[in-house]
């Protein structure tokens, strides 16, 4: 007790003098989602400077001051379950204080549910909070809230107003980290170029600015807009949908028209029909040239039409990248529903100007090409190469489709025999024992075109392996699943022996879905969590999609790494849910959303319910929950690093088994 005196006299002394000279390095930031009806989750997040710690919820008897939160509730509101931390800090002894004490550095995250029996109503929140550096203390501090709750007219609790600084410092984020977040954005942008669903519009955005106008300033003039294009066609629809929900009140965002655009068979089957007439029309088949009244009406409008075709190519680029985009799109819709109005939008311009630099460039290259010789049919070769690579990449679309609704048609070992004729003929092209009608006769083949034979049947050799059961993950989001093909030679690569036992022989839609690698789960939450209680496992929560290229991306280069199957078969509760299934639940699943809409697929309900249960929108996103379903940890998106993840589901395991 001596001792503990003697520390308390100190930390006074000394912090009384550091006080002085050190900002509070400890900032709040609040949001609020709804959950579930009439009840509302209060995120109170704390952000600290290195090297100060702040202590968790205690309490702590005779110890260091823990972190408090204290309600003032007006008639008609109350509180839902305790004060929690998103991810507790693990407990360590400390000997000056004789007892096991939580404490945490960067940021924590508490959460208060909050229920309402009235519309609305305007509630004051006050957090009381120390840090420590590890030398020294600083003195207790405090923060007041005020946050309003429900829509509708208040019915209590709204007299009185906050100093106009404290609600400034409480409504957002600090600035650096919206800084993070762009940045972010703009690297995602320029990533984004070498996704699967992207790449196959780089050679039709060079093929069609490949015939522009030999007047110069104006297809440099074509190439600025179409870059204008692919921005505004990302930013203004975010700045429109956030708009009209901030200013109706509304208390989500709804990213279904994204998944449908990316997932449905109508706009997969249109792209896939669009890139095999771009492919026939390179090999010679005929000429894309607008109709004869729309040039007319082109000339007489001051090329009004060809504007026109610039926006199309570029809506065009912008629907079919949504599956590879929409971790990003998705995680900023989320972001709206929190509150943010500004961030969103900018976010999504920085990612769209990044995104669209690399296309704008590319459209002002074929300018200068339209300056070099055309004798000896070298611009013929080009268009008939992008030909084969146009009807090669046409297939991810068909097998798009063909897989969220498992029509059976396009399994692995055909999508990959296809591409084996395709690129094979490719090569024989490029070696002059094919011409098509519009080649110009050649007696020897170019140093050039020689070394691209070479790469393309050393990429055929690459392919014919995966007949048999390679997995080539290289291609992993461009194939379709493993478990779609006939024939594989060696079936313990998928499922690597013991196989994870579930004792449960009924599980809901086990017949629609499969898991990789021999693993067993559940694809039904409250099946996965009975499941867990009964084994006293935490649940590994997959929210995917079977058209998500990502995600097959993370199966095929982080899942399939030994130690990730065996931490995953034998330490959790697989769920996958999936969000772009069309398949009609059980009608005891059916479930009726905010907005008074009656959800009957499995993909609309599994997006609802991970949206508003974990505030979730983006696939992959893999979360660890205890036996009640809250989350562990963060949740984790896509990712390659496999000591990462690996990481990451061991830290799961810690804090549930402690």
């Amino acid at each position: 007790m001596k001792r503990l005196l003697l520390f308390c006299l100190g930390t006074l002394l000394s912090s009384a003098v550091i006080a002085q000279y050190i900002e509070q390095p400890a900032t709040w930031s609040q949001s609020v989602s709804a959950v579930e009806e009439n009840i509302y989750e209060i995120r109170f997040q704390a952000t600290l400077r290195e090297p100060w710690h702040m202590y968790d919820l205690g309490p702590y008897q005779d110890g260091p001051k823990p972190t408090r939160f204290t309600f003032d509730l007006p008639e008609g509101a109350y509180l839902e379950d305790s004060m929690l931390m998103e991810s507790p800090p693990a407990k360590e002894y400390d000997p000056l204080f004789n007892m096991e004490i939580g404490s945490f550095g960067g940021k924590g995250v508490f959460i208060q549910k909050i229920r309402l029996e009235v519309p609305a109503v305007l509630l004051r929140a006050v957090v009381e909070w120390q840090v420590c550096d590890g030398t020294s203390c600083l003195p207790p501090e405090s923060e007041e809230f005020e946050i309003r709750l429900g829509e509708g007219p208040l019915v209590a609790g709204d007299s009185g107003e906050l100093e106009a600084e404290t609600a400034v410092d409480t409504a957002s984020e600090p600035s650096s980290s919206l800084w993070g977040i762009v940045l972010q954005a703009v690297a995602f942008g320029l990533v984004a170029l070498l996704t699967p669903c992207v790449f196959p519009m780089v050679p039709m955005t060079v093929s069609f600015f490949l015939r522009g106008s030999e007047n110069k300033r104006k297809s440099r003039l074509h190439a600025a807009l179409y870059g204008i294009f692919i921005v505004l066609l990302y930013t203004v629809p975010i700045a429109v949908i956030i708009g009209i929900t901030y200013f109706s009140g509304g208390a989500s965002v709804t990213a279904n028209i994204f998944n449908w655009l990316a997932t449905h068979w109508i706009p997969n089957i249109i792209f896939f029909l669009l890139f095999l007439v771009f492919a026939a029309s390179f090999f010679g088949a005929f000429e894309l040239v607008l109709p004869s009244k729309w040039t007319t009406k082109t000339d007489s409008k001051a090329d009004k039409g060809g504007i026109l075709g610039i926006f199309f190519l570029a809506l065009t680029l912008v629907l079919v990248s949504f599956s590879c985009t929409g971790p990003i799109v998705g995680a900023v819709l989320i972001k709206s529903t929190q509150g943010a109005v500004w961030e969103p939008i900018l976010t999504m311009f920085a990612f769209s100007a990044a995104f669209a630099l690399p296309f704008t460039i590319l459209a002002f290259v074929p300018s200068l090409l339209q300056k070099l010789p055309k004798s000896g049919g070298w611009l013929n070769s080009v268009k008939v190469i992008l030909g084969f690579i146009i009807l090669a990449l046409s297939l991810k679309f068909l097998s798009t489709a063909d897989q969220v609704y498992q029509w059976g048609i396009l399994g692995r070992d055909i999508f990959l025999a296809l591409w084996i004729v395709i690129f094979s003929l490719l090569g024989f092209y490029l070696l002059g024992k094919i011409r098509f009608r519009h080649d110009s006769p050649s007696d020897h083949v170019g140093v050039f075109r020689f070394s691209l034979a070479i790469a393309v049947f050393s990429f055929v050799v690459y392919l014919i392996p995966g007949m048999w059961g390679a997995p080539l993950k290289a291609l992993s989001g461009y194939l379709p699943p493993l478990g779609t093909q006939e024939f594989v030679m060696d079936r313990t690569a998928q499922a690597p022996a013991p196989v994870q036992e579930v004792q449960q022989t009924d599980r809901k839609y086990s017949d629609l879905f499969h898991l990789p690698y021999g693993l067993n789960g559940f694809f039904h939450y409250g099946q996965a969590m009975a499941f867990a209680k009964d084994v006293n496992k935490p649940v590994f929560l997959d929210f995917t999609g079977l058209g998500c290229v990502n995600c097959k991306e993370m199966e095929a280069r982080v899942w399939s790494d030994p130690r990730v199957q065996v931490l995953l078969r034998d330490q959790f509760v697989i769920l996958a849910l999936h969000s772009d299934a069309k398949n009609q639940a059980d009608q005891d699943d059916w479930v009726i959303d905010e907005r008074g809409k009656e959800l009957r697929t499995l993909g609309k309900i599994n997006s609802w319910f991970v949206r508003t249960r974990y505030q979730v929108n983006a696939q992959p996103t893999y979360i660890i929950l205890d036996r009640e379903g809250n989350p562990l940890l963060p949740p984790r998106n896509y990712d390659l690093d496999v000591e990462e993840y690996i990481r990451f589901l061991q830290k799961g395991l810690e804090v549930y088994h402690k």
